[in-house]
């Protein structure tokens, strides 16, 4: 039996599990994926047991996604541009090939909700390593602008060089989000709302034309995704559909055929629901 896991800290709360168990169901193959919790300092050594074991294929999560990059033997072009990666496929000789398919997921997503990207203005809030994941590819779709906005501004202008799209991608202290203005499309990419919280929003950024979106789903989303309601946004929604397709994403580079989402995508926001 292929085995595969999710590495991060914390990942008890992950639907991942339960989402690649449907992914398996669909084709038939007998598979385990579990879900370890592991700390940075201990994730280079349960990797390579996890390796030495058998596995074949990983997932990894906050906040060991750019860790994970740099501990691979090779990277793909999506997990080198962004510095981090979110998918591990097994080399020969306990060897790891990163991808990162974050980007994928949420574009995919997009498409789905109707949300456009092109000749947008859209205002990141976070600078971690989910948007490290998407930033390369929201740039692909040619936004008019892209503004990072993170409680410390150097790591959100270091994304900005990174990019290679100065001017383009512009980086702000969340400090002056009163001062970023209009956001098209707003991206919540932190998880400061399980923590000490976001300042309120201010009026100018979110209005009857914004699209919000928040790359977490469930419970998590809830306190920002209730904030943009109130200021009028036009649509609101959580990352539970990016969740679902970077993971049918993830195992396609595993398996080699991609599984049916729709369905999966349902089905997880009614258990959800029910708590």
């Amino acid at each position: 039996m292929d085995s595969y896991v999710l590495f991060g800290h914390p990942v008890a709360h992950s639907r991942s599990p339960w989402i690649h168990a449907q992914f398996a169901a669909q084709f038939g193959y007998e598979q385990s994926y579990e879900s370890v919790d592991v700390v940075p300092e201990h994730f280079e050594e349960t990797l390579w047991n996890f390796a030495e074991a058998g596995g074949r294929g990983a997932n990894v999560t906050l906040p060991l996604k750019e860790q994970a990059a740099m501990l691979c033997d090779e990277l793909t072009p999506a997990a080198a541009r962004a510095g981090a990666a979110n998918t591990l496929i097994r080399l020969p000789g306990q060897r790891w090939r990163g991808d990162n398919t974050d980007g994928a997921g949420l574009l995919v997503d997009f498409e789905r909700l109707g949300i456009a990207v092109t000749e947008r203005r859209l205002v990141i809030i976070g600078a971690g390593g989910a948007t490290r994941g998407i930033l390369g590819p929201l740039l692909e779709l040619a936004p008019r602008q892209i503004v990072i906005v993170n409680r410390t501004p150097e790591r959100a202008l270091q994304l900005v060089l990174e990019s290679g799209a100065i001017g383009v991608v512009q980086a702000w202290s969340l400090d002056d989000l009163a001062s970023v203005g209009h956001a098209d499309v707003l991206i919540h990419a932190t998880s400061a709302y399980r923590a000490d919280g976001l300042p309120p929003l201010p009026d100018e950024l979110v209005d009857a034309e914004t699209v919000a979106y928040d790359l977490g789903y469930g419970a998590s989303a809830e306190a920002f995704l209730a904030q943009v309601r109130r200021a009028g946004a036009r649509l609101a929604v959580d990352g539970l559909g990016m969740l679902v397709e970077q993971a049918a994403e993830s195992f396609l580079r595993w398996r080699g055929v991609r599984p049916q989402t729709a369905a999966v995508r349902e089905n997880l926001r009614r258990l959800l629901a029910d708590g």
